[in-house]
């Protein structure tokens, strides 16, 4: 039986008419190219894109050198992953290419990630990666190949609004990739597609196993798809060597030495663990990172609370939007309320973990409206 039988493509269509392709009748002339990471989300969106009726092309690209790749496990857009892909798109009948983008995703994302973490910031690589690659390269390369949108994997739902596309979280909440997207532009918003983001994760795999895809059971790509065995110190050490000298020392909230640490990359904002400081009446925490003197200030959870958050480089999807918001310090931590006020988000209660480096992304109910990056905390007064 043909891979898309008639009462088969009838019901990808119906999914597609609840998510994001919006392609009209006139399907059938138009061209869609998908971003192919090799996993399975991004090979559903393929199949539901090619379901369509659309010339649909699959567009990998190479981020890590191929034979060094290879074998690697947890990652995406590696060796594996770029044959995962291929193989993907001859099932399907559809053309797919690869593009060499090493070099861009080396000096956009990895080099970023090394020298945030030697300044003492807490990186999210995976943002850095979409603004880059992911966004830009490839909506340069979707558009010179004459499509009609690029089509990601992403758990977002893209949402006509009345004055424009509008970017809304995922449906399936443990899947929402929202807070990864805020660096979005309108444009950018405009030609993107998200097939898969009114569906929750158990429905994509069906379908890939539906479709007798190889990828149906393939495990989900880690969070830092270039740090497999999850040593950033190691990768920083390796990027940087100069990061083995940031050794020095551990301090209370006074400047008392406390202990000693070996180096400035093992500690973020908030981490307890790896201390190794014996005698405190409380636990301890890491309250900020010091390149400049190499110390790490620790001190008590309270010590932790901000009452506000200095934002660079904003990014807003909101337009003349002047409601309530929530604001997300972290990918893990729920939207808690806040004001925005000029570049600094003031939340309505002290928020625990926020870190420089890292991105607050506002939101207005299930609408993201935009973020920026974290420069500078401003601690919250909390009684003991």
């Amino acid at each position: 039986m043909h891979l898309f039988a008639t009462a088969r493509r009838r019901a990808y269509v119906a999914i597609m008419d609840q998510t994001d392709f919006q392609l009209g009748p006139e399907a059938a002339g138009k061209r869609i190219v998908v971003a192919m990471s090799g996993g399975v989300d991004s090979s559903v969106v393929a199949a539901l894109a090619h379901a369509t009726g659309a010339e649909t092309i699959g567009v990998t690209l190479q981020l890590y050198d191929h034979g060094e790749a290879i074998g690697r496990a947890g990652s995406c857009c590696a060796g594996r992953d770029i044959r995962d892909a291929r193989a993907v798109c001859d099932r399907l009948g559809i053309a797919h290419y690869v593009f060499d983008h090493e070099t861009s995703f080396r000096e956009q994302v990895v080099d970023k990630f090394a020298d945030e973490y030697l300044a003492g910031r807490t990186p999210i690589p995976c943002v850095q990666c979409n603004m880059g690659p992911k966004f830009t390269d490839l909506l340069k390369l979707a558009r010179d190949l004459g499509a009609d949108c690029l089509a990601t994997g992403h758990y977002v739902r893209r949402v006509e609004g009345a004055h424009g596309a509008e970017l809304h979280r995922g449906a399936d909440p443990a899947r929402d990739q929202s807070y990864f997207l805020f660096a979005t532009t309108q444009s950018q918003l405009d030609y993107l597609r998200f097939p898969l983001g009114g569906l929750p994760k158990a429905r994509v795999r069906e379908i890939a196993a539906e479709l007798g895809l190889g990828v149906a059971a393939k495990p989900d790509s880690q969070d830092i798809c270039f740090v497999p065995d999850g040593d950033y110190a190691g990768l920083v050490k390796k990027l940087r060597p100069e990061a083995a000298e940031t050794a020095g020392d551990i301090v209370d909230l006074g400047g008392a030495k406390l202990g000693e640490h070996r180096g400035l990359i093992h500690f973020t904002v908030g981490q307890r663990r790896g201390l190794e400081i014996g005698g405190s009446p409380e636990p301890l925490y890491v309250v900020r990172v010091e390149p400049a003197t190499k110390r790490v200030v620790v001190g008590p959870r309270r010590a932790l609370a901000v009452e506000a958050a200095r934002m660079t480089d904003i990014n807003w999807l909101g337009g003349d939007f002047t409601g309530p918001v929530t604001a997300k310090v972290r990918s893990m931590a729920k939207p808690v309320p806040a004001r925005l006020v000029g570049n600094r988000i003031v939340f309505d209660a002290p928020e625990y973990g926020v870190a420089p480096g890292q991105a607050a992304v506002l939101y207005a109910g299930e609408r993201m409206l935009g973020g920026g990056w974290i420069a500078e905390t401003e601690a919250a007064l909390v009684a003991a």
